[in-house]
């Protein structure tokens, strides 16, 4: 018996390593291709035969050149845009979905059969009208009109609604009879106990955030408001396709995101798998 145990402890590793590998790979691959000369790859193509001499790191060089360094401007736009997006998506998810699982109110079930009728709409047909709205707003071609079409997900109102089923409902009755306001008790006393949901919202949203393209396209036009996928995406160009330029862009980034992984994966983890707080 002890050594069946053994045996299966053996094999959930050996599993669990071949599955890192599996995940890993491709980035380390990613980041071993961007540091080869593009002549190398035009002449053998994406593969693993790796020459330690001919690396360098003249493909990043040249990306931070490009066009005048516009590559750290479009880094800062999608740092911002993403930041405002997933702190403003945050705040109003959390808030429809804790009103939609803690109070009683008239059309409560409408509301939410909506917000599960919003996440079988595919985003491609909601960019026409999006689009038409925002040329109306008169925001086209500015931050607000990329994050604000966006800013409340179905996703997430419903994420939060059913992590806030589980939370105890005593807290709130004992600050209502300690006299705290509706407002009070979201923000001091539910908002640290839905920390886990936070952390995995956050890195849902903010990952995208980042790799949004289709919409920053459609509603961004200058040069200067670009972001990281679409400034990226301009090095393929019919004239000639800089590969190994955008190989090193894509490199950094994905940086970001590894990082805010990392950082947050534990309350990430348990955000995903707990589902009630027990107290």
């Amino acid at each position: 018996m002890k050594r069946n145990n053994i045996i299966l402890e053996y094999f959930k590793y050996i599993s669990l390593f071949l599955i890192f590998l599996f995940c890993v790979m491709p980035f380390v691959f990613l980041t071993l291709s961007s540091l080869r000369p593009g002549a190398q790859m035009v002449q053998n193509g994406l593969t693993l035969d790796f020459n330690i001499k001919t690396m360098s790191l003249h493909n990043f060089k040249a990306l931070f050149n490009y066009n005048n360094g516009m590559f750290f401007l479009w880094f800062k736009n999608s740092v911002v845009l993403t930041a405002l997006q997933t702190a403003l998506s945050l705040l109003f998810c959390a808030m429809v979905g804790y009103g939609l699982s803690v109070y009683e109110f008239k059309g409560r079930n409408i509301i939410f059969l909506v917000v599960l009728a919003v996440m079988m709409i595919p985003t491609e047909v909601l960019i026409l009208p999006l689009f038409k709205l925002v040329v109306k707003m008169k925001i086209i071609n500015t931050k607000a009109g990329v994050i604000l079409p966006f800013v409340v997900s179905p996703f997430a109102v419903f994420y939060f609604r059913q992590y806030c089923l589980g939370l105890p409902k005593d807290l709130i009755d004992s600050a209502r009879i300690d006299g705290c306001n509706e407002i009070r008790i979201f923000f001091n006393i539910m908002c640290p106990v839905m920390l886990p949901a936070f952390a995995a919202i956050m890195i849902l949203q903010a990952m995208g955030s980042w790799n949004s393209f289709v919409w920053p396209l459609i509603a961004l036009r200058s040069n200067e408001n670009m972001t990281l996928p679409i400034g990226l995406n301009a090095l393929l160009t019919p004239y000639g396709n800089n590969y190994d330029v955008l190989l090193a862009g894509a490199v950094l980034s994905v940086i970001p995101i590894i990082i805010l992984f990392l950082i947050n994966q534990r309350a990430f983890i348990t955000g995903l798998t707990v589902g009630s707080i027990k107290g």
